[in-house]
């Protein structure tokens, strides 16, 4: 019999993943659906070079995208609602996005999530600024982070019966989870690319990949960069006609380039 000189390592679960096991379970309940659209960005990516050399600070596509989501979000605001348990529907004014940032956790790289609060009451660079704050500073200080040690001292079966909680109490799920999500799932390097997410909000936004596209112009071929997006919608509470409203009026507000 041949030796087995098959070798390995190991190393402990995060301990941070456990959580996010626990909500992605709960997310697979609700019935959504989901929107791959492109969107050009090839004027608002000029307008955020522009921004850095004029001002000196930092200014992300990202932080863009959020900022875009959120005032789209503001003059549309039942595609961010949440369902009470008397089965009323809670329309919030302060848009709060959910969004995720990597960091390095114990030698580890994990990817944990950062909320903007009001980002709808915020300019680019306030959300960029935030989002490059959470990246580099100290990990023991993130809000979320705090409230996942807590939440996973909690026995298994009674994380799984707050997550049910949650669902159904707006105002605990805004201040745990924001009221949206926007994430990424963009590849290295360009071209096309969707992701599919398992959603946890009314409203989800996966930020793809970056193509360049011929549009025509003024009788011309040009190439414009588009960017992909999956807008995801919990079909329990969006239907598909405003659903198609709002994803054309974030295009315009994505399009427009107006910071």
């Amino acid at each position: 019999m041949a030796e087995d000189t098959e070798t390995f390592s190991t190393k402990p679960f995060p301990r941070i993943r456990k959580a996010t096991i626990g909500v992605l379970r709960a997310a697979r309940k609700k019935n959504m659906i989901h929107t791959l659209v492109e969107m050009d960005i090839s004027k608002a990516r000029q307008t955020i070079r522009q921004l850095r050399r004029e001002t000196k600070k930092y200014h992300s596509l990202t932080g863009y995208i959020i900022y875009c989501v959120a005032r789209a979000v503001e003059q549309n605001k039942h595609i961010h609602a949440c369902r009470n348990r008397k089965n009323q529907m809670v329309l919030f004014d302060d848009v709060d996005v959910s969004t995720t940032v990597e960091r390095t956790i114990g030698g580890n790289k994990e990817v944990v999530a950062k909320i903007i609060r009001a980002a709808n009451r915020k300019t680019v660079t306030e959300i960029s600024e935030e989002l490059k704050e959470e990246k580099t500073g100290d990990i023991q200080s993130a809000e979320v982070f705090r409230s996942v040690r807590l939440f996973l001292a909690i026995p298994g079966f009674i994380r799984q019966f707050i997550f049910r909680l949650l669902d159904k109490s707006p105002r605990l799920m805004k201040k745990r989870a924001g009221t949206v999500m926007v994430t990424s799932a963009n590849m290295a390097g360009k071209g096309a690319g969707w992701g599919i997410p398992v959603a946890t909000h009314t409203l989800n936004v996966t930020i793809g990949g970056i193509i360049d596209r011929p549009v025509l112009a003024d009788g011309n071929l040009e190439n414009r960069e588009h960017i992909c997006l999956t807008l995801s919608f919990d079909h329990d509470i969006v239907d598909g006609a405003p659903a198609a409203r709002f994803i054309r009026h974030l295009k315009r507000q994505i399009e427009s380039a107006k910071i």
